[in-house]
């Protein structure tokens, strides 16, 4: 995969089936969005204006209606499934709002599933999954179940699951969204020493103001479009 952009998305359209079933709701109507190989970039908006939707799109969850999505500059909105699911593990890193975390497995073996899953050996993913939940302050936690984490350590121990097969794009839903001010700042700070690194661009879809004016752009979606807001203009 080579670009010069880690992400770009071009007049990408997504609808569903309204509630009468006799016409068609447009969620994203044209969204255009380029993300460069290390950035960090965040998205705003109201609840029910797409973001979650188009961050599902960006990362070949679902498929849009119509446009272009590019990943390293391969266009990936043609790809099978099969195709989709395999680069999605090794190249793309998702942190949902919800964790997911699989209840029967403890931190570290959480962290250790994307890894595994792409036939890494067992000692090397074991060394990197720990790495990673010690780097967020989770040392403590590796054998400890998703019931027996608070909602800030399960949303960091996602976050490393994300991280495991350092991918070239994370792609975040509320990343600090359950982290008290210190935990969410120990997750930024994290998240950019890594960054520097190792190179992994950021998409942040979020409500923490302080966050989106920490990213390097922040884009407001209004309408089904991102429209970028102009340095130093007001996010709110």
């Amino acid at each position: 995969m080579n670009s010069s952009y880690a992400l770009e998305a071009v007049d990408v359209v997504k609808s569903y089936p309204d509630s009468h079933g006799e016409g068609r709701l447009i969620i994203l109507n044209g969204v255009r969005l380029r993300l460069n190989p290390a950035e960090r970039v965040a998205i705003v908006g109201p609840s029910g204006s797409g973001k979650s939707t188009l961050l599902h799109l960006l990362g070949g969850l679902d498929r849009p209606d119509s446009g272009s999505i590019k990943w390293s500059g391969e266009e990936m909105t043609g790809w099978s499934s099969d195709r989709l699911a395999r680069e999605r593990n090794r190249h793309i890193g998702f942190v949902f709002q919800f964790h997911h975390l699989l209840p029967e497995f403890t931190a570290l073996e959480n962290v250790l599933m994307p890894s595994l899953i792409a036939g890494d050996s067992d000692s090397v993913a074991r060394e990197r999954a720990r790495y990673l939940l010690e780097r967020l302050g989770l040392a403590e936690r590796l054998d400890h179940r998703p019931s027996q984490l608070s909602g800030g350590e399960q949303q960091r121990v996602a976050m490393a699951r994300a991280l495991m097969n350092r991918p070239r794009l994370l792609l975040a839903d509320e990343p600090t969204g359950n982290l008290d001010k210190r935990h969410s700042d120990l997750i930024l700070q994290q998240l950019d020493e890594l960054r520097e690194e190792e190179g992994v661009s950021m998409l942040l879809i979020t409500h923490d103001m302080e966050l989106a004016s920490d990213c390097d752009r922040q884009y407001r979606l209004q309408e089904g479009k991102l429209v970028e807001a102009l340095q130093g203009a007001p996010l709110g």
